[in-house]
């Protein structure tokens, strides 16, 4: 089973399936349609959750269309989201980033 780790305050989107996808610039445990997958709160590294993935899209966050964006939390801005991807993964985050979107359903 693979792990992804989510902020405490996403955890809680999650559980009440508001979220229902993740986007993720660097994907080093090649997640796949169908891998089980054990969802972890980052700050505490306690598991909340038990999930499936339905679907894996790839493409820049520029090309990100409306239902790319389903079931995952909004930003205010572009400026907003490649400054949030940016302290996540402390690095450079803008237009052309190439992310990984995994949609998942809670078990």
């Amino acid at each position: 089973m693979k792990a992804l780790k989510f902020r405490k305050s996403l955890s809680k989107l999650v559980l009440d399936g508001t979220k229902k996808s993740t986007w993720r610039l660097f994907d080093d445990k090649d997640i796949k349609v169908g891998n089980s997958l054990e969802l972890i709160v980052w700050e505490t590294l306690q598991p909340f959750a038990k999930a499936v993935v339905t679907k894996v899209v790839e493409k820049p966050l520029a090309k990100l269309t409306e239902e790319d964006k389903e079931g995952h939390e909004t930003f205010d801005s572009e400026r907003e989201m490649y400054d949030t991807y940016s302290r996540y993964y402390n690095c450079s985050v803008g237009p052309e980033t190439i992310i990984k979107i995994i949609w998942f359903e809670l078990l």
